[in-house]
């Protein structure tokens, strides 16, 4: 149990690979606050870290809004003991999904910006002081290969990923003398309903079944097969141990290949 005595946050806990990932760390001995919009899948998920004897919690919070951030993690500081050792910052927006950067609208890109950017820094920033105080913290955030690679009709997408790595990079320069690790671990194609939904616009707009989509697409990378989420929390479990105690502003592909 790397993780035993442990108190971990993670944003959008209840949808994608949040679950995944909360319950991976979890099996690893944290105690959990779950973290996100909707609460009936938060409930879920707590139940189900509970059925394993870890502690764990549910604060609604919008990532974007300063106040529910502040008040999420007074929450945990009060919940599980004073402590935050670790923050995944698994929250995030898709943005416009094969659309071009003239067809992208002023307001979505605004609105993913928001999310996958503004959300992780004012994360990053609540968790902080605590994390400082006590000498000690692993924060990873999830990136994605598009911000190591550009990408064609996901620019805006594209485009927060590319600017989570310059927050990882400049947070750990500004952490790291208090003992505090930060990552982006940068999935590729992982398999679930916001990969369906993509497969099932791209063949829409190029005419092709989504099989074809999916064939096409699974061709690109070196191991022609896409990730799921437990390869990722793998890798995030990995990041929020003191296994990984020398690896710190890193990009961390977990692609099966693509990004190169």
């Amino acid at each position: 149990m790397d993780l035993a005595g442990r108190v971990a946050i993670v944003t959008g806990s209840g949808k994608g690979m949040g679950p995944v990932i909360a319950e991976s760390l979890a099996r690893e001995g944290a105690d959990l606050m779950l973290c996100g919009r909707d609460l009936p899948p938060l409930e879920k998920v707590c139940d189900s870290i509970r059925s394993l004897g870890r502690r764990a919690f549910v604060a609604r919070c919008d990532v974007c809004s300063p106040a529910e951030v502040e008040a999420m993690v007074a929450h945990t500081l009060q919940a599980l003991g004073g402590r935050i050792d670790i923050l995944v910052n698994a929250a995030g927006g898709t943005g416009p999904v094969e659309r071009s950067t003239i067809e992208t609208a002023p307001d979505e890109f605004d609105a993913v910006v928001a999310v996958n950017m503004r959300g992780v820094y004012l994360t990053i920033r609540g968790v902080l002081p605590t994390m400082m105080a006590q000498r000690y913290g692993k924060i990873v955030n999830l990136g994605g290969t598009w911000g190591l690679r550009g990408r064609a009709l996901r620019m805006a997408y594209s485009a927060t990923k590319w600017g989570l790595r310059g927050i990882t990079k400049s947070v750990a320069l500004e952490a790291g003398p208090y003992n505090i690790n930060i990552n982006d671990v940068c999935p590729g194609v992982v398999e679930g309903a916001r990969v369906d939904n993509t497969f099932r616009i791209k063949s829409q707009r190029l005419g092709k079944t989504v099989d074809q989509v999916r064939e096409e697409s699974a061709a690109e990378y070196a191991l022609r097969r896409f990730s799921t989420p437990h390869d990722v929390a793998n890798v995030i479990v990995f990041l929020c141990s003191d296994k990984s105690r020398q690896i710190t502003g890193q990009d961390i592909a977990v692609d099966g290949g693509w990004a190169m």
